[in-house]
């Protein structure tokens, strides 16, 4: 008899890619549903599967909840445009009904923490009523009521983090005081997968938050004080949600198309009252100071496994003049086919710097170095320890080899003088057969403040014209190999 199978839906986003992968590690049966099955396979290798679905067509849910013993629902349409509150309640009411009918006998949705008027936040709207329709399919549910999420990638952490970092004087508006009690997202996958195995034969609502009660003005502050930014905040009356949201967007555009949703729920409380989640799980939650501090951890090692923009990328959403944003941070990615093995189109990757350059203007790279230089840098004179064969820690050029697998992926850090940090990155995805691969080429840069991205923007052209032929060359030079 096989094991009982759950679902998760919302898979794409922030807490459901993180959560299907916790739960498939620890054994459990993963059916992970969405409008495009396919990205989710390549997301998750082969490990879980994926189906098609989507909560706006009820017809597609028969397949997608067929044998599902526990169901989660982690959707949401805060990135969507248009009327997203009737998105929502369409798409759980179809949800609910299917999922009575498929007889799947358990629920577990994760909505949002308000206590007060909610009647100018459609987000929390919509979250509250999300959580009455699927108890409405009379399937025993249990609603986690979160406040802010707290996480490498999580939407409430990057605009905190990008307005901290890029305004060293803010003018906030009320709203920056109003009470949350921040909570990990480890923390919150911890509620997640325990709701799954808890004894449960009715409806429960369980209000979750971390170990600290702050104002969101507390927290960024907290954020600066644990990068040891110095930040003064000087509080006003007057600005507006929608006034809110246009600050918002001068600062960080990206985030401002979904923030300015989130920023109206964050006008009441986000406080728990009801303390029986601490009671029925054994989770302990963390503090802020913790949250931010293992947030800091993941983001070093470069292992944030899921971001809130995710869902936005499984849209095919194609880069943009001047790289994708995640947060603060911007992307340049090239891709390359190769009809080589990986072990071989690595070869040259290995070998890149020193002696054998950068594959493309190698004239503008010593250029770089020299500048580099003469700004008190460390250049490009470093060259490399062996020209074939490259270890964690070695110097390369004005880079430090930060990651290498053998036919897979290098990562090098920059050591150079800039107003903020980068990172070149490549990697190798093998097809079907493992005869040929893609070559992924991403440039990662954090800029610190204005001068940051003043530096990247002003250099974009000239890094466009060059990456595109580093990842070009590098191909051909894996296809002039013996295999």
């Amino acid at each position: 008899m096989s094991p009982p199978t759950t679902l998760v839906t919302g898979a794409s986003g922030y807490i459901g890619g993180r959560l299907a992968r916790q739960l498939a590690h620890r054994g459990v049966a993963v059916r992970c549903m969405g409008r495009r099955p396919e990205a989710l396979a390549q997301r998750f290798n082969g490990d879980i599967e994926t189906i098609y679905g989507d909560v706006s067509d009820a017809e597609s849910l028969d397949s997608a909840l067929q044998g599902i013993e526990t169901a989660y629902y982690l959707i949401h349409a805060l990135d969507e445009s248009g009327d997203f509150e009737s998105m929502e309640i369409r798409g759980a009411r179809n949800f609910a009904e299917s999922a009575r009918k498929a007889g799947v006998q358990r629920i577990v949705y994760l909505g949002g923490l308000s206590h007060g008027d909610t009647s100018g936040s459609a987000h929390m709207r919509s979250r509250h009523a999300v959580g009455d329709l699927l108890r409405q399919s009379d399937i025993p549910t249990i609603e986690f009521q979160a406040s802010v999420v707290i996480g490498a990638g999580s939407l409430s952490f990057e605009m905190v983090r990008a307005l901290v970092r890029r305004l060293p004087i803010m003018i906030a508006p009320r709203w920056v005081r109003m009470k949350s009690q921040p909570i990990a997202v480890d923390d919150v996958l911890a509620y997640l997968e325990e709701a799954r195995v808890i004894p449960l034969t009715e409806h429960r609502t369980y209000e979750i938050g971390g170990a600290d009660v702050i104002s969101y003005r507390e927290f960024m502050l907290r954020y600066a004080a644990s990068q040891g930014l110095s930040r003064r905040i000087i509080n006003v009356p007057f600005l507006t949600p929608w006034l809110s949201s246009l600050w918002l967007n001068l600062v960080t555009p990206l985030l401002a198309r979904v923030g300015r949703k989130l920023i109206a729920s964050i006008c009441v409380a986000s406080v728990v009252e009801d303390e029986q989640a601490r009671r029925d799980f054994r989770v302990v939650p963390m503090g802020i100071d913790e949250a931010i501090e293992a947030a800091h951890r993941e983001e070093e090692a470069q292992v944030v496994s899921t971001h809130w923009s995710d869902a936005l990328s499984a849209s095919g959403t194609p880069q943009h003049w001047g790289g994708k944003h995640f947060g603060t941070r911007i992307v340049d990615e090239r891709k390359a086919m190769i009809s080589q093995p990986p072990e071989v189109a690595f070869i040259p990757i290995q070998r890149i710097g020193g002696q054998t350059g950068w594959y493309y203007a190698n004239g503008l790279w010593k250029l770089r170095g020299i500048i580099d230089k003469l700004v008190g840098g460390v250049g490009s004179d470093r060259g490399r320890r062996h020209p074939e064969h490259l270890y964690v820690g070695d110097t390369l050029d004005w880079w430090r080899v930060e990651t290498i697998e053998a036919g897979t992926c290098l990562v090098l850090a920059a050591e150079m003088k800039l107003p903020g940090r980068a990172w070149l990155r490549f990697d190798l995805e093998p097809d079907d057969n493992g005869e040929s691969c893609t070559l992924r080429q991403t440039a990662i840069f954090d800029p610190h403040g204005v001068a940051g991205l003043a530096y990247w923007y002003a250099l974009y052209p000239l890094h466009e014209f060059i990456f595109a032929g580093m990842c070009r060359n590098l191909a051909q030079a894996a296809e002039r190999l013996p295999t």
